[in-house]
């Protein structure tokens, strides 16, 4: 189990990322939250396995109308007691 935080930059608000990937993070039992930022960025921490983690990326970016330019990511420590994926 790790967990990661993510900041996308790119054409990622206004186009249904937030909600790509709760419905992403569902079908892959990740835990974590993502949020839109004020400069235009989206950010996400994510929590499961490697796998999981790569598997619900791809969805993500599969998207017509999302297009991401950069991708930050760092691994941080894992929330033992997370159970959810929220939009914040």
């Amino acid at each position: 189990m790790v967990r990661k935080h993510y900041r996308f930059t790119g054409r990622v608000q206004g186009v249904g990322f937030r909600y790509r990937a709760k419905h992403a993070a569902g079908g892959m039992c990740v835990t974590g939250w993502v949020r839109n930022e004020g400069d235009g960025s989206v950010e996400m921490e994510v929590q499961g396995t490697e796998e999981a983690i790569n598997r619900m990326l791809v969805m993500i970016n599969r998207s017509n109308y999302i297009q991401i330019d950069t991708i930050e990511c760092r691994e941080i420590p894992p929330k033992e007691q997370e159970r959810t994926f929220q939009v914040r």
